[in-house]
């Protein structure tokens, strides 16, 4: 059975113009890169890149194109840039419930860690029942309150997102680190274990490891970081080096 990237690679063939083609086009190429699925992450950003200016030439109000270059721009983690783009995609459909966590996203890897959760919030009122992205939206806030040292709040929504999701090893990790925070250091200790069983690479072998391959935001969102979630990973058994 043909992918969807297969199909709409038809579809771009069969209409070299279609601005709709190219975004949704796009739009698959970055979910790719983005889940960790892409052997070709550079190319693929690079050809969405040219595909979103191409839509966006065409018809530059499109809520889709814009929706794709955030895509785009997150990808290449440029976070403040992006939020325009999906800002612009929301007022064209306000019940765009899917680009409402990656606004969320971009908002707290930029510095405005306020404005995350109240987007997240939005996401789950539009569709409180989603199969695929409730549990994204639990971990987002679950995350901001652990930031922002509410660690009784971030388990609370750290544990619901691990019922929506327990596959997310960096639910897992989440909860390790507020555990601890909590000084419940045998469940922090279990989820760590969990997380490590989980992914794919060996990111959560050590600190310096995770420092060195996640994305920790703006110096200011990075410092709670360095203040909170690595704290706690500490505590909960994760070495230095």
């Amino acid at each position: 059975m043909p992918s969807r990237s297969d199909l709409l690679e038809r579809a771009l063939e069969l209409d070299p113009r279609s601005a709709r083609a190219q975004s949704l086009l796009a739009n698959a190429l970055m979910s790719r890169v983005m889940s960790g699925m892409s052997d070709t992450a550079a190319a693929d950003i690079a050809r969405a890149e040219r595909l979103v200016g191409q839509a966006l030439a065409a018809s530059p109000t499109s809520g889709l194109a814009h929706f794709a270059k955030g895509q785009v721009l997150r990808a290449q983690r440029r976070f403040e840039e992006a939020i325009p783009e999906y800002e612009a995609a929301i007022a064209s459909n306000r019940n765009w419930v899917g680009a409402l966590h990656p606004l969320g996203q971009c908002k707290l890897f930029a510095g405005s860690i306020e404005e995350t959760i109240p987007l997240e919030e939005q996401a789950i009122r539009l569709s409180p029942r989603d199969p695929q992205l409730l549990g994204v939206w639990y971990s987002q806030i679950g995350l901001v309150h652990l930031l922002q040292s509410r660690t009784e709040e971030a388990i609370l929504w750290q544990e619901k997102a691990r019922i929506a999701m327990p596959e997310r090893p960096d639910v897992h990790a989440n909860l390790a680190s507020a555990y601890a925070l909590n000084g419940e250091t045998e469940r922090a200790a279990a989820e760590l274990v969990e997380a490590r069983r989980l992914v794919g690479d060996d990111r959560y072998t050590s600190i310096a490891r995770l420092r060195s391959v996640g994305c920790w935001g703006v110096p200011k969102i990075r410092a709670l970081f360095e203040v909170t979630y690595f704290a706690g990973l500490r505590k909960a058994g994760m070495p230095e080096e």
